[in-house]
């Protein structure tokens, strides 16, 4: 895997050696202390030849300054001040990151004119850093002679008017990158390495940071009457697993929040199976439940106080003589049957049985699903924002709050009876597909039936979980989107 940067706070001395990044805003020139680093004035008169004007996430390099013993010497635009607000910060953070190359030893000059960025704020660049620096490379051998030798990490050092609160801010904001990163870990493994069984494994790890973790096996949940989701699993020889966590962190008495993942770690369609071109991209069908555990992971890191429970339904969906056929019909959970028109409409018939599961056995405050659901939201909605579907206003603006202060951004779609009558079959109590139109508010539909009264949300995340855009934070297949979204949600309105 790629090498995690080392990031330390300090407070401001003129770097010696190395690389150093200097911050420009929007027509406002060089800092002080970005002056004290480019005694030669080298950036100054590079600034009108490469027409840098401090535009947000532009770079201008001098090599070798003169006048000084720095390797490189870097500035970026920090574009206009009143734009700096968190996810700014984050993205600055990212573009620094992009423009390391080969440096391992790197100071940034945290100054700016117009602005006092504050701990918290140098602390989302280091995010940003963080963040950019993923890669997904553990698979790569490496033949070039260039590369016999592992990189040194590059280590980081944050120069800033607040080192210490810098730190304390950090400690929390890494808690919640390093969920990221875990959800971008799981998303892009391939899925002859990580199915069900090995999934619930990497679940059970986070019983290291005190999660409660309990995992069900095909026996346990055929006893409980899942038959929704162990017939998306019976074509596969690798079984199902439902992974069961739990953090405690807010009042004994009160009742938890909770986050239901889809986690189908393969997913051919089944007998309905899908064209090929494409279908390797299907090891990323499991990208609710990671985003789930992620999530668990940045709770517990950083001691979120509040009951949090994450419950994540872990299936193969694969092809074979005892696969699932279109026409069976199975009976969930919650006692209601399916006629399941289409094996590749798997993601609800495993969410149903999850979400009946979490409501009934924690009776929670409120239910989120987050599920690589339907290609639908994809044509509707593209690959920047994910679907929100609920049957509750207040949650639904609490999520569509949180991701426009994340930038993991929802939109809600509608609900509704006249959509509802569309899933009624004449076999059974529904069917798992409608027609032609409105899919992705179908497959809601479908859901909102295992949820009874519960507050509920359904974000249907499949155009941005895996194969999003690459941007300044992520240059990652698997984004590890939701992660950060939900935990502002939890952290915004719901910690003590």
């Amino acid at each position: 895997m790629s090498q995690r940067p080392s990031i330390a706070f300090a407070k401001f001395s003129v770097p010696k050696n190395g690389t150093v990044f200097v911050l420009s805003a929007d027509e406002g020139g060089l800092s002080d202390a970005a002056k004290a680093c480019d005694p030669g004035k080298t950036l100054e008169r590079a600034f009108p030849v490469a027409e840098f004007t401090g535009k947000f996430a532009s770079t201008v390099e001098v090599l070798a300054p003169e006048g000084a013993s720095l390797d490189r010497l870097v500035a970026i635009g920090a574009g206009k001040v009143s734009g700096l607000d968190e996810y700014a910060w984050l993205k600055l953070g990212g573009t620094i990151a992009g423009s390391l190359r080969k440096a391992t030893d790197v100071a940034v000059v945290l100054e700016i004119v117009g602005a006092s960025p504050s701990g918290k704020e140098a602390a989302s660049l280091a995010a940003g850093i963080l963040l950019r620096s993923y890669a997904f490379d553990k698979y790569k051998t490496r033949k070039d002679k260039d590369e016999a030798e592992p990189k040194k990490p590059v280590k980081v050092t944050i120069h800033t008017a607040a080192p210490t609160a810098a730190k304390k801010a950090f400690a929390d904001a890494e808690a919640v990158m390093d969920g990221v990163l875990l959800a971008r870990d799981l998303v892009n493994e391939p899925a002859n390495v990580l199915g069900p069984v090995e999934f619930a494994a990497r679940a059970k790890e986070l019983e290291a940071l005190g999660v409660k973790v309990e995992i069900l096996a095909e026996k346990e949940m055929k006893k409980l009457g899942m038959g929704s989701l162990l017939g998306v699993a019976q074509g596969s020889p690798r079984g199902a697993r439902m992974a069961i966590m739990q953090w405690n962190g807010g009042k004994p008495k009160d009742s938890p929040v909770a986050f239901v993942g889809k986690g189908v770690t393969f997913d051919t369609g089944g007998n309905s199976m899908k064209p090929a071109s494409g279908m390797e991209d299907m090891k990323g069908d499991m990208g609710g439940a990671a985003a789930v555990t992620g999530l668990m992971h940045a709770l517990a890191a950083r001691k979120a106080k509040a009951n949090v429970v994450g419950v994540i339904g872990l299936v193969e969906n694969a092809v074979d003589g005892h696969a699932q056929r279109p026409g069976d019909i199975v009976t969930s959970m919650s006692g209601q049957t399916i006629e399941v028109l289409n094996t590749d409409a798997e993601g609800r018939l495993v969410l149903a049985d999850a979400l009946w599961y979490c409501n009934d056995r924690f009776q929670p405050k409120f239910m989120v699903n987050l599920a690589t659901l339907t290609g639908a939201i994809m044509v509707a909605l593209g690959q920047h924002h994910a679907g929100l579907f609920s049957n509750n206003d207040e949650l639904a603006q609490r999520l569509t709050a949180a991701g426009q202060a994340t930038q993991e951004r929802l939109w809600r779609m509608p609900l509704g009876a006249e959509y509802d009558k569309l899933i009624d079959s004449k076999n059974a109590d529904m069917k798992n597909i409608g027609g032609r139109y409105g899919g992705a508010i179908i497959a809601a539909q479908f859901l909102q039936r295992f949820v009874k009264e519960t507050p509920w949300a359904h974000l249907d995340i499949a155009g941005t979980a895996m194969g999003s855009p690459s941007n300044e934070i992520n240059q990652s297949w698997g984004s590890g989107f939701g992660v950060r979204l939900l935990d502002r949600l939890v952290r915004d309105n719901y910690e003590q």
